[in-house]
């Protein structure tokens, strides 16, 4: 289940930050919402994949609820997920 999660988190980070630095500004300043029609469903789908996953770990992983909560924001902020993944794993 770990190494579920941790390919989770790595494709809903990269998901995300296709989204925001991909996505957005296409839709928005090249009228083009291909990007973020495509890859928006998946996203979701992995965010809460992500957030069901590491909730699911927690008690394998020993992680107190301040270290579960920094986990689950983490898939919120750009390179979280890539920072849980260096950090924890």
């Amino acid at each position: 289940m770990i190494n579920i999660f941790k390919i989770t988190s790595f494709l809903e980070g990269t998901s995300y930050l296709l989204l925001l630095f991909v996505g957005v500004p296409l839709k928005y300043l090249g009228d083009n919402p291909i990007v973020v029609k495509s890859l928006g469903m998946p996203h979701g789908l992995l965010f809460m994949a992500y957030l069901v996953m590491a909730l699911l770990i927690r008690s394998q992983m020993k992680w107190d609820v301040a270290t579960t909560f920094k986990v689950l924001i983490a898939s919120i902020l750009p390179f979280g997920t890539f920072y849980i993944n260096k950090k924890y794993f």
